[in-house]
């Protein structure tokens, strides 16, 4: 929606779209792919590109549902209401030949330990994409992403401090709380959610390893249009290519100090060596 737009009518709109949304939810299409992480990895970036192929259908007014995170409670019909009308994908349809797709972005999915089990079970048949970078790096940005937005009042090193303080216990009462929201868990989570390998590998026991596909941000932003083809294809749609690749939510920070930076590196160095394994592919920060 446009940033002119005054931030309570975007609301009403919003509530209003839903509204309308869960009454026509049956006339709604289901998402055939979600980008499920990671946070600060490129996955608005990505998700623009998508929706841009002729036969993809953005969802509704945002790119995010967070249905299967933190809003499961409102139900499959305000879920579906996210979503273009099935009368909206005949006409693409029509015009490409090809059966068109919809998805959303919510890189809070593959952290969230009942996100994974949820989308198993209420979309058997969709697409999961994620998207890793040098999880210092995604520290970092994640901080000052957090700091931006007013849910995080801490600098850099004092929070990593407080990680494990303030992690501790969240995924057990999520787990046992279906309804709970952990504002630590999902805004100060800065180390645990670069460790991607004990999310890859929970997502894959849950939906198999042909539906998740794997991109390395730091190949998508140097050769997009290899990286691009790949996601096409994974997807089911036919070759193309937008005339640019653009870099969304890109935010300006000062240099993180080396000692630091060396103690995260280590820390990460035996989660990078097994997403390596996992995946098959030295991920492009260990090369």
């Amino acid at each position: 929606m446009s940033p002119t737009v005054p931030m309570g009518v975007q609301r009403v709109l919003r509530r209003t779209s839903r509204a309308v949304g869960r009454a026509t939810a049956g006339a709604r299409m289901t998402p055939g792919f979600l980008i499920v992480g990671a946070q600060r990895c490129g996955t608005t970036s990505m998700y623009k590109a998508i929706t841009r192929h002729p036969a993809v259908l953005p969802a509704v007014l945002h790119k995010g549902a967070h249905y299967f995170d933190t809003g499961y409670d409102h139900g499959p019909a305000w879920y579906r209401g996210h979503f273009p009308l099935v009368s909206s994908a005949a006409l693409v349809r029509r015009r490409t030949g090809v059966i068109p797709l919809t998805g959303e972005s919510s890189p809070y999915y593959s952290f969230h330990p009942l996100a994974g089990e949820r989308i198993a079970h209420d979309l058997p048949q969709v697409r999961l994409i994620m998207l890793v970078r040098d999880p210092v790096e995604r520290a970092y940005s994640a901080h000052a992403h957090e700091s931006a937005r007013g849910f995080e009042t801490e600098p850099f090193e004092r929070a990593l401090e407080l990680e494990e303080e303030r992690l501790a216990g969240e995924e057990d009462r999520l787990r046992a709380e279906p309804g709970y929201r952990s504002h630590h868990h999902q805004h100060h989570a800065y180390v645990r959610r670069g460790q991607y390998v004990d999310q890859l590998e929970r997502l894959t026991g849950l939906v198999g390893r042909d539906r998740l596909h794997l991109v390395d941000s730091d190949e998508f932003f140097t050769k997009p249009e290899e990286v691009y083809a790949g996601v096409l294809d994974f997807l089911g749609l036919p070759a193309w290519r937008p005339e640019s690749f653009e870099q969304h939510n890109a935010r300006p920070r000062a240099s993180m100090p080396v000692p630091l930076r060396a103690r995260l590196e280590e820390h990460f160095a035996p989660y990078d060596a097994r997403l390596a394994d996992w995946w098959g592919n030295t991920p492009a920060w260990r090369r």
